[in-house]
């Protein structure tokens, strides 16, 4: 019995779905918690991520305000390496996909 995905064209959209899965952009978002210093958060994003002064209390405040806030977009893998950053740097952060 023939398999269906060797249709040709079957074959050429699942490889297309595929792609833009692996393509698809994600971020790193780092929470709010009751430990870290919001002075140390700014320290952290404008040494890790190397942002200005003012974009590094902007988004340390939204952390602070939101509960969250999106410090990193691209790729699965650098997006774990940012996670994993944050993470020996002390903060909480977790990774999601960019549309969720």
């Amino acid at each position: 019995m023939p398999n269906i995905l060797d249709h040709p064209d079957l074959r050429e959209a699942t490889e297309s779905v595929e792609e833009t899965r692996i393509d698809d952009p994600w971020v790193t978002l780092v929470w709010n918690d009751p430990v870290n210093l919001m002075s140390y958060v700014s320290y952290v994003f404008r040494s890790y991520f190397g942002f200005s002064r003012e974009e590094a209390e902007r988004r340390m405040l939204q952390v602070h305000h939101d509960g969250r806030a999106v410090v990193a977009t691209g790729g699965r893998e650098e997006m774990e390496r940012h996670v994993e950053a944050m993470h020996d740097f002390g903060l909480w952060a977790t990774l999601q996909k960019a549309d969720s």
